[in-house]
């Protein structure tokens, strides 16, 4: 029962988690194919009896009462097996699905239709997510060869060998072969017959010149600079030409020189400042480049300035949720993101997020968004607004982040913080209080301690926290 508990209280249903009322019956069909996404997701449980929407109540379902019957027509229809369990529950009856998941390699579907959910539906898999889990257990992109049949002189040719050791502070080899077999050590190259084959994570990281390798020009991030707040007018189209180590510092650099100037009231003074904190290009920037799908064809990191934004995107969808970005990490590139971090390009452990947000609050800016496509997700680094001038959307999102950010740094979130967030005066704590409900209705955030009445001197913690 506690464990139960857990469950109606959860934040929103997730990738484990698939409530139905389901109060007098439910359709076989449906249920099979939740059967089949939710396997496909990883394994979860299905509970029928519960309504859906928060807060979660136990209505009572009576489906499915045979429930060895509903097992056998699952794994003869399926040719999987799923458990089903009856919960008695104080409110009614409640029926409980185990989904396990697919084996590593392998996705199931109904009919011929490969299934997964988005929000309230079920729709079939992408393309490219299904190529992906076929790929399981398959060398990864950035292991396969992005050039082979290359002598010990071409290696260093085509890779930059001096900028690796200078990162890794390292005294280059006095000789070759030293060179080589520290590139064999880190993937970057390895044996091919006589010679070398150089990977793609070698070349992708080092190549002096990306166009040296099949379709590794595609994969360059692309820096665009437009006039105004649209894509009308293009100012600048550059897509960068060097491997991500080798060019990063210089990316980095040059970003930041086109971007617009921000006025920031300190104490006592008005400063000229770059619009944007180049710790948040540098972090959002790095974040792109590792998290990226790279089995995404024909794409790649884009960097684009606008008036009031600078937009920064990678192909393919995250790993986690969004809204957890600050506090979670898992990394789709894990020989990539360890190399970039011991370059000193980013960290490993999660932090990045982190000074994004607290450097965006350090400048005076709204809170960045971050969003999720079809196949892309981005994320937008707005420029200085006016309080009175934001939308609620972007009052709510500041104020979610804000919270998260005091709560990975064991603080909570206060009336009193959020407004010095906005750098706001204490007579518009009404204002704040507002930003607050309405944050908590779109259940972002919570009360730390349920049970205090006090409003004024009330705490406030992410929903997941």
């Amino acid at each position: 029962m506690p464990e139960f508990d857990g469950w109606l209280r959860a934040p929103r249903e997730g990738e484990q988690l698939e409530f139905k009322e389901a109060k007098n019956s439910y359709d076989e069909t449906k249920l099979f194919g939740y059967c089949v996404a939710l396997a496909n997701e990883g394994g979860g449980k299905m509970i029928l009896g519960v309504t859906d929407r928060k807060p979660r109540r136990v209505v009572g379902s009576q489906a499915f009462r045979n429930t060895n019957d509903i097992k056998s027509k699952i794994l003869d229809k399926l040719r999987f097996r799923v458990d089903a369990e009856v919960l008695a529950h104080p409110d009614g009856r409640v029926l409980i699905f185990h989904i396990p998941p697919r084996p590593p390699g392998t996705a199931y579907h109904l009919d011929g239709a490969y299934l997964m959910r988005s929000g309230e539906s079920l729709v079939p898999m992408s393309p490219d997510r299904l190529r992906a889990i076929f790929e399981e257990g398959k060398p990864d992109w950035l292991s396969r060869p992005a050039r082979t049949g290359v002598s010990a002189d071409e290696v260093t040719s085509f890779l930059d060998t001096q900028s690796f050791f200078e990162m890794l502070k390292l005294p280059y080899p006095a000789q070759r072969k030293g060179v080589l077999e520290r590139l064999e050590s880190e993937k970057l190259i390895a044996r091919d017959g006589g010679g070398y084959a150089i990977s793609n994570l070698g070349a992708l990281l080092f190549a002096k010149r990306l166009e040296d390798f099949d379709g590794l020009a595609r994969k360059a991030p692309r820096v665009i600079v437009y006039e105004g707040k649209g894509k009308l007018i293009t100012r600048l189209d550059k897509p960068r030409t060097n491997g991500y180590a080798v060019d990063f510092v210089s990316l980095i650099d040059f970003i930041h020189t086109q971007t617009q100037p921000n006025e920031v009231v300190g104490r006592a003074l008005r400063r000229q400042i770059k619009m944007y904190p180049e710790i948040a290009i540098r972090e959002l920037v790095a974040n792109a480049l590792i998290h990226q799908d790279f089995n995404e064809t024909g794409t790649s990191v884009m960097i684009e300035l606008y008036s009031d934004r600078i937009e920064i995107s990678n192909p393919g969808k995250p790993s986690i949720q969004p809204e957890r970005f600050i506090d979670e990490y898992q990394s789709r590139n894990e020989k990539l993101a360890d190399l970039m971090r011991r370059f000193g390009i980013c960290e490993e452990k999660g932090s990045g997020v982190d000074k994004v947000i607290d450097s965006a609050e350090a400048y005076q800016l709204p809170a960045p968004d971050f969003r999720v496509g079809e196949k892309r997700t981005t994320v937008v680094l707005f420029s200085h607004i006016e309080f009175d001038k934001m939308d609620r959307n972007d009052r709510v999102r500041a104020c979610y982040q804000h919270s998260c950010l005091r709560y990975v740094m064991n603080e909570r979130m206060t009336n009193q913080s959020l407004r010095e967030r906005f750098k706001l005066p204490d007579k518009k704590s009404e204002s704040v209080t507002r930003i607050i409900k309405d944050t908590m209705t779109a259940d972002l955030i919570k009360l730390d301690d349920p049970e205090s009445t006090s409003k004024r001197y009330a705490k406030y913690i992410p929903f997941w926290a």
